[in-house]
C-alpha cells in the first residue's frame, strides 16, 4: 500500500468515527466545490430511485416539515434572527405532515409449495432462498434424507418454477442417491444462502454464504494473515478444546451458475453464527453486507478466569452486520438489532431474513423469526432501513405466527429471503414451516416450505383513518406517469398535486376512491406528471380515509 492511500485510509477511519453511519456511505468520487472532490455521500435532495417502485416501509420518502417557520402580521419572518415579542408572531407550516400513520400489514399463509414425494425427501424441504433470476423462479435449499426416527441428514437441493408457484425437480446429475443421480441435488452445502452479485465476472457470479468451522490448524494460518487482535470473535473457540478442535466461522462459495460451486480455502470470517446467514452486494456502498447471528450479552468479568462457554444462558439472539469490499474477507460483525425493551424478556430474535422490496432493491426490509422461548413457537415480524445499517420496527402486528399445532407448520416457521413478486403482483416471502416446536426431538419431524403473501403487494399501509396530508422528497422521477396501489372508505378519497405544475394541483386531480391497484393519477383525464424532462419532481397527498400501499412509474 502506498503511503498516500496509508494516509487516506488512516483519514477515512477518523472520519467513520466522527459521523453518524447513515453519512458514510461511499460512491464514485463527485466534485463539490471546484477541485474539491469527495467519495462520500452527499446527501440532500432530489433521490434517485434504484427501481420504479416505493412501498413507504419507513418515512424515508416523506419530508418532515422542516420548512416551518413564524411569520409578523406583515409576513416578516420572525424565525431565529431579531428581537420580537411572544405574541408578535404566528406559527406556520409547509410540507408539515399529519393525520397519517404506517400499519404493517399481516401475510396470508400459502403452503405447501411441495410435497415429500421423491426418494431424497424422506423428512424435510427447504428452500433457504428464492430468486428470481432470467425469467424463472430459483429455489436453493436442503432436504433431509434421513430415514423416520433417525438424526437429520442434510444434503442441498435445487428447484425452480416458471411461477414460482409450481415447482420442479431438474435432473442435475451431479450427486448419486441409491445408486443414481437422476434426482435435483447439487453439489454444494446445505445451509447456503445464495446471492447474485452483478459487480462479479462471470465465473463468479453467483455466490453463497454459510455456516462453517475450520481446524486449529486453519485458524492459526487465520490469524497469521491477520494479526490484529480483533480480526476474529472469541466465541467462535466455544468448541476448540473439544475432540475435533472446531473453530466457529463463516464459509463461502462462488459460482457462474449457482450450480457448480467452489467452496473458497478460507473463511469470510471468524465468528460464532451458527444459523441463517444473508447477504448481497450493495450498489450505492460498493460493498458486500453479510447479516449474521449476533448475541446480546454483557462482557464476562475480567476477574475470572475466561470461560467461553457462559454467553448463551445470559445472551439474547440478535442480528448482526458486516461489510467489506473484497468478498473474500469481511470483519467480525457488529450487532445492529437486538430484542428490544417492549418485546418479552424471553423473546429472542433468532434469524435475520435481511431482502428487498421486489423491483426497488434500494428499500431494504427485514423479516426476523422471533423466538419465544415461553412456549417454543415462533413469529415472523419486519424490519425497514433506509441504507442496510440503521433498521427499525415497522409498526403494527405481527406478520406471520406459528399455525395451530397440528398443522404442517404448527411447531415454528423461519423466514427465507428473497420477497419476490408473484405474476399476479402480489408479493411472496418464502418460509419454512415444521410440524414439531423447534427445540423438540427430531427423529419424526418434517419441514415444508411455505410462503408468507401479500396479495398485490400490500406489505405496508400508509394510512389515513380520517384527512391526512403529506409531501415527499423531490424525486428524479423514473417515468412520466404515476401508478397507485390503494384502498378506500367509499366516503374516502386520495388525491396528489405535482408541485409546481400548472395544471397538476390537488384540485385538478381526479379523485382516487375504491380499491385501485395500480391505477394511473390523472389530472382532468392527463396521466402525464407535466414535468420537465431530466428535472426532479415532489409529490404532494391528501387522503381521507384511505390506505395508501405504494406507487410505481411507468
Amino acid at each position: 500500500m502506498t503511503t498516500h492511500r496509508r494516509r487516506l485510509s488512516i483519514l477515512l477511519v477518523l472520519l467513520l468515527l466522527a459521523v453518524p453511519a447513515a453519512a458514510t456511505m461511499a460512491q464514485e468520487p463527485r466534485e463539490v466545490l471546484p477541485g474539491v472532490a469527495t467519495s462520500r455521500i452527499v446527501q440532500g435532495e432530489p433521490y434517485d430511485l434504484a427501481g420504479k417502485r416505493i412501498v413507504f416501509l419507513n418515512w424515508r420518502y416523506i419530508r418532515p416539515g422542516m420548512d416551518a417557520d413564524w411569520r409578523l402580521s406583515d409576513g416578516r419572518s420572525a424565525r431565529v434572527a431579531g428581537s420580537f415579542g411572544p405574541w408578535e408572531a404566528r406559527f406556520r407550516h409547509e410540507n408539515h405532515a399529519y393525520g397519517i400513520r404506517l400499519v404493517a400489514q399481516p401475510a396470508e399463509r400459502m403452503g405447501p409449495l411441495v410435497k415429500l414425494e421423491r426418494p431424497w425427501e424422506s423428512k424435510g424441504v427447504r428452500f433457504n432462498v428464492v430468486m428470481q433470476d432470467d425469467g424463472k423462479y430459483r429455489a436453493w435449499g436442503y432436504v433431509d434424507v434421513g430415514k423416520k426416527g433417525t438424526p437429520p441428514q442434510f444434503k442441498p437441493a435445487y428447484y425452480e418454477s416458471a411461477d414460482g408457484l409450481h415447482w420442479e425437480r431438474p435432473n442435475l446429475g451431479q450427486v448419486e442417491f441409491e445408486g443414481n443421480r437422476n434426482n435435483s441435488l447439487y453439489d454444494g452445502y446445505d445451509e447456503a444462502t445464495v446471492f447474485k452479485d452483478p459487480s462479479a465476472p462471470p465465473e463468479e457470479r453467483y455466490k453463497a454464504v454459510m455456516p462453517g468451522a475450520i481446524d486449529r490448524k486453519a485458524f492459526d494460518e487465520y490469524r497469521k494473515k491477520y494479526p490484529d487482535a480483533n480480526a476474529w470473535e472469541p466465541r467462535a473457540l466455544v468448541h476448540a478444546n473439544g475432540p475435533d478442535g472446531k473453530v466457529w466461522g463463516i464459509r463461502g462459495g462462488v459460482s457462474p451458475d449457482g450450480l457448480r460451486w467452489t467452496m473458497l480455502p478460507e473463511p469470510l470470517s471468524v465468528e460464532y453464527s451458527d444459523t441463517q446467514i444473508t447477504a448481497y452486494y450493495d450498489p450505492v456502498l460498493h460493498k458486500y453486507v453479510m447479516y449474521t447471528r449476533a448475541w446480546s450479552v454483557g462482557p464476562q468479568s475480567a476477574k475470572v478466569p475466561v470461560d467461553l462457554g457462559r454467553w448463551t444462558d445470559p445472551g439474547r439472539r440478535s442480528i448482526g452486520r458486516s461489510e467489506t469490499a473484497d468478498f473474500r474477507h469481511f470483519g467480525v460483525s457488529e450487532m445492529i438489532y437486538e430484542p428490544t425493551p417492549d418485546m418479552p424478556p424471553s423473546d429472542t430474535l433468532y434469524t435475520n431474513c435481511r431482502t428487498s422490496i421486489p423491483g426497488a432493491p434500494d428499500q431494504h426490509v427485514m423479516f426476523p423469526a422471533v423466538w419465544h422461548q415461553d412456549d417454543d413457537t415462533t413469529t415472523i415480524t419486519m424490519l425497514s432501513s433506509s441504507d442496510g445499517r440503521v433498521w427499525q420496527r415497522v409498526p403494527g402486528a405481527a406478520v406471520l405466527d406459528t399455525a395451530p399445532f397440528g398443522h404442517w407448520d404448527g411447531g415454528c416457521i423461519f423466514a427465507n429471503p428473497n420477497l419476490v413478486e408473484l405474476p399476479d403482483g402480489s408479493f411472496a416471502l418464502p418460509y419454512v414451516g415444521y410440524n414439531v416446536p423447534h427445540k423438540y426431538a427430531r427423529g419424526q419431524w418434517e419441514f415444508l416450505p411455505g410462503y408468507a403473501v401479500w396479495p398485490k403487494g400490500r406489505i405496508v399501509a400508509l394510512e389515513a383513518p380520517e384527512r391526512g396530508e403529506f409531501a415527499m422528497v423531490a424525486l428524479m422521477p423514473p417515468g412520466r406517469k404515476l401508478l397507485i396501489n390503494a384502498v378506500t372508505k367509499r366516503s374516502g378519497e386520495i388525491r396528489v398535486q405535482v408541485d409546481g405544475v400548472d395544471g397538476r394541483t390537488l384540485d385538478d386531480c381526479d379523485p382516487i376512491i375504491g380499491d385501485q391497484y395500480r391505477k394511473e393519477v390523472t389530472w382532468k383525464g392527463n396521466a402525464d406528471l407535466g414535468h420537465e424532462d431530466n428535472k426532479p419532481i415532489r409529490l404532494r397527498f391528501r387522503m381521507e380515509k384511505a390506505q395508501l400501499f405504494g406507487l410505481e412509474f411507468e
